[in-house]
């Protein structure tokens, strides 16, 4: 296996667990949450989002490394692709989801309320699109090792 081969494998697999993590959210974590009373539903996304948040930060600039190393390697502009979209997901969040986060992270449980609720909800719709980015640089990266 060259160089090129392992870069565009790499890229892929940290994209796959990206979006593998991201689904696990907004099915299962997501939908759980939303059962609890609106103090404990606070109180479970305040940690769960800032170890996710690590996670997949790290997944997504190492995914995005790796697909532009591919392309350096090979020139093929498939890897760009998968790259950006990837790494699509810091924008994203940083300019779409952050104002949200910083009105859940500034809520005390304590003050949790219906709106907190309708925002953790927003919260869940806007972190389906980080889902659907991944899965798309997923399918990219495989598009580009074919």
């Amino acid at each position: 296996m060259n160089a090129a081969q392992w870069s565009g494998q790499l890229a892929m697999v940290t994209a796959a667990l990206f979006a593998g993590a991201a689904f696990y959210v907004n099915f299962a974590e997501q939908h759980a949450r939303l059962y609890l009373d609106t103090r404990a539903l606070l109180t479970q996304w305040k940690p769960s989002y800032q170890r996710g948040f690590i996670m997949q930060a790290s997944l997504a600039v190492i995914s995005c490394a790796f697909g532009m190393l591919a392309f350096l390697l090979t020139y093929d502009w498939r890897w760009i692709v998968g790259a950006v979209l990837i790494v699509a997901n810091w924008p994203f969040t940083m300019f779409i989801i952050m104002p949200t986060n910083k009105l859940l992270q500034g809520t005390m449980p304590e003050h949790a309320n219906e709106v907190t609720r309708g925002l953790v909800e927003q919260w869940g719709r806007l972190h389906a699109v980080r889902t659907a980015l991944g899965v798309l640089a997923t399918i990219a990266y495989l598009w580009a090792m074919t």
